[in-house]
């Protein structure tokens, strides 16, 4: 069995500055094992965004692009506003509760790779490359991920500073089990899984659904190539097949919602499903990060 374990450069940030209110990611997952870089403790570089937040939101300098005259960062930084630490300790988890970091999904959104696929461009030439079906339908699990809007970046960080432990989807695969350990599992935005994991999900009486489209398409994971391929859903290998498992509690036409202006949880067998996908606002919502914390 291949041992490898995951990098996810933006914890590292949440690991330094959780000190402050004892909050850090659980010592017995791959999020815990990261090694420290440099690039992200360079000060001058890494500067504070006006961006409205619960926390300060921080970005580099020139990681950002201008659209209709207003400047949009690419990739944002959480850390505790020591001001706010009484909102903090309010919101903060109270319960055993883990957060399932999507990297399957991040490893499906990855180039060439499914959405390659979906879009007709296997047969095309892709970075000066020809890639065939195949080619994009398997694709290597990197041993380092910066998550991004696809795979709940804002709602990794802030739930981990939050003092929730962060486990991913290959340690559930690895151990079903381990969901035992927890009153309360939080996916993410969890799109694809493999059907160990999906059993093991919905096995368990107190999941919060907290991004729309989570269970959608069934992969399997070679872990002796550190590779995921698509085995069903997404309308694959048929057309007309959506959700890989026929799973009947299927929310993922409420991904589209990215504004949450309705936004509200709705009780399914084993937990709550929230109706909109929440990456633009959990990070300053206090009513949505105290209601995940109440369930």
């Amino acid at each position: 069995m291949n041992q490898k374990v995951i990098g996810i450069p933006i914890v590292i940030m949440i690991i330094i500055i959780g000190a402050y209110i004892g909050i850090t990611p659980s010592e017995n997952t791959e999020i815990s094992k990261i090694e420290e870089k440099t690039e992200f403790m360079n000060s001058s570089e890494l500067i504070q965004t006006n961006v409205e937040s619960l926390f300060n939101v921080m970005a580099y300098e020139n990681d950002f692009e201008m659209i209709n005259g207003e400047k949009i960062w690419r990739n944002v930084y959480y850390e505790l506003d020591e001001s706010k630490l009484d909102i903090y300790q309010d919101l903060k988890n109270n319960k055993k509760s883990a957060v399932v970091f999507p990297i399957f999904t991040a490893a499906a959104y990855s180039e060439p790779g499914f959405y390659t696929f979906y879009r007709g461009e296997c047969d095309q030439e892709f970075h000066g490359v020809l890639f065939r079906e195949d080619d994009c339908l398997t694709v290597k699990i990197d041993e380092e991920y910066n998550p991004g809007f696809t795979s709940s970046a804002n709602g990794l960080q802030v739930l981990s500073l939050l003092g929730y432990d962060v486990i991913t989807d290959i340690t559930i695969h690895q151990n079903p089990n381990v969901l035992a350990q927890y009153e309360k599992i939080i996916l993410l935005h969890n799109e694809y899984v493999t059907s160990v994991e999906f059993d093991a999900i919905i096995s368990h009486p107190n999941v919060i659904y907290l991004y729309p489209n989570a269970l959608y398409a069934e992969i399997d994971f070679d872990e002796d190539l550190w590779e995921i391929s698509l085995v069903r859903g997404h309308n694959y290998p048929e057309i007309t097949i959506r959700n890989g498992f026929d799973w009947k509690f299927d929310n993922s036409i409420e991904e589209y919602d990215v504004t949450c202006n309705d936004m509200k949880f709705s009780k399914i067998y084993n937990g709550w499903m929230l109706n909109c996908y929440p990456e633009n606002v959990l990070h300053k919502t206090k009513e949505l990060l105290a209601q995940i914390r109440d369930f």
